[in-house]
C-alpha cells in the first residue's frame, strides 16, 4: 500500500498583511522499497471582501489542504487527485517494469 506525504518547504506572503501568495510543496510517495517524489508550487490571489486566516495562525495541516484542493487545470480536477494517481504510476512501474536493460547474449 502507498503512503502519500505531503510536505510545504516554503511559502511566499505580502509584507503588508502576511496573504500567501505563493506555496511550494513536496509529495512522497512509498511503497515498501519504492519511492517516488515530486514538487511543485501553487498561487493564490486575495478576493475581495473574503476573510484570511492570520499568517501567524496558518498550520501546514490547513495550507496541505489549499493545495491539494487547489484546481489548475481546465477539467476541474484537484492538484490531490492529479498528483497521487501520477505518482502511483511511477511506482507501479518500479515494482512491474515494462522496459528491461541488457544484451541477450550475456548473462
Amino acid at each position: 500500500m502507498t503512503t502519500f506525504t505531503w510536505t510545504i518547504p516554503q511559502m511566499d506572503r505580502l509584507t503588508s498583511d502576511g496573504f500567501v501568495i505563493t506555496v511550494n510543496y513536496n509529495v512522497v510517495a512509498v511503497d515498501g522499497t519504492y519511492t517516488v517524489s515530486t514538487y511543485g508550487q501553487v498561487n493564490f490571489a486575495q478576493q475581495s471582501g473574503q476573510t484570511y486566516i492570520p499568517y501567524a495562525d496558518l498550520t501546514e495541516a490547513e495550507v496541505i489542504g489549499w493545495v491539494q484542493n487547489s484546481v489548475n487545470n481546465e477539467e476541474g480536477v484537484t492538484l490531490q487527485n492529479q498528483i497521487e494517481p501520477t505518482l502511483q504510476t511511477q511506482i507501479n512501474v518500479l515494482k512491474n517494469p515494462v522496459i528491461a536493460p541488457g544484451v541477450p547474449w550475456s548473462a
